[in-house]
């Protein structure tokens, strides 16, 4: 296959994260991209396709704006596009892949596709994001608890300072060292821009923070959240968020939230997604 030319199509796709182990496919453990490479090897029947994902999202976080891309040969397109059952006629391959790895996984399944597409020249889904978006929930003791939402929803057993934590968050915007707020891998950078980190309330009261970068570190969403609601408890003051980031070491000083309340919202594209591939390519490989 390696001198067949491919075709690259982009997967938009949700899931409840709350019993994977994380996107990353993993030896005995559920993932999600497990899951969806086992219905690719169903669909396709042989010689399987690996898929590259925008966002590796660790155990029990949830998408609804999660991003991956596959590359198929010509012969695995014309295998998607021949009917399939007794009555059926020929389909647009990518609606069919869509319709295909959906009924695999069941009307009541945790992951869902919501849309496949030709990528445009050049897309990479890892490497060619301008952004990743997050939003955290916390349904503190102000808020109304739906128990509907409890599996991505935090419950906090204090009332919360808004203002307070809207103030230190937006403090900490721009590029960065993150070392402080991210469990470290080895060779991979801490620099990151942080180009947004607010908090609100929705009608229900439940606080929901929206942090939104060019790239997040592991566990970096989590544990800014946790600084954040522990000056919102007045438990850490503001100014020392600052202080931590520039110390760039981990801290027992706040604890890093759990995953349930997290969820990838949106990952963001340019118009150039090729030079936007190659630009960070070249930077990772800097770094």
């Amino acid at each position: 296959m390696s001198n067949e030319p491919l075709t690259r199509l982009r997967l938009d796709i949700a899931y409840d994260g709350t019993d994977f182990a994380g996107w990353a496919k993993q030896p005995t453990l559920r993932t999600v991209q497990g899951e969806l490479e086992a219905a690719l090897a169903t669909v396709l029947r042989k010689d399987p396709p690996t898929l590259t994902v925008a966002g590796r999202t660790d155990a029990g976080v949830h998408a609804t704006g999660q991003v991956a891309h596959v590359d198929l040969t010509a012969a695995q397109l014309e295998l998607l596009a021949k009917p399939h059952g007794r009555g059926a006629k020929p389909m647009e391959p990518t609606r069919a892949l869509k319709k295909r790895l959906n009924g695999i996984a069941g009307l009541r399944s945790d992951v869902h596709v919501h849309d496949v597409t030709i990528a445009e020249e050049g897309f990479d889904a890892r490497f060619s994001p301008l952004f990743r978006r997050y939003e955290y929930r916390v349904a503190d003791a102000a808020a109304t608890r739906n128990p509907l939402l409890r599996r991505h929803t935090v419950w906090y057993p204090a009332t919360l300072d808004v203002d307070a934590m809207t103030e230190s968050a937006d403090e900490l915007l721009g590029l960065h060292d993150w070392a402080a707020y991210c469990r470290p891998r080895e060779g991979a950078t801490t620099i990151r821009e942080l180009q947004e980190f607010a908090w609100r309330r929705d009608e229900t009261g439940v606080l929901i923070a929206t942090l939104k970068a060019d790239a997040f570190c592991h566990s970096m969403v989590r544990a800014l959240v946790g600084a954040s609601v522990s000056v919102g408890e007045h438990k850490l003051d503001g100014e020392r968020l600052l202080g931590i980031r520039a110390e760039a070491q981990r801290t027992s000083e706040f604890k890093v939230m759990p995953a349930h309340g997290l969820t990838l919202v949106e990952v963001g594209y340019p118009e150039d997604v090729a030079a936007r591939a190659a630009q960070t390519r070249a930077r990772r490989d800097a770094s």
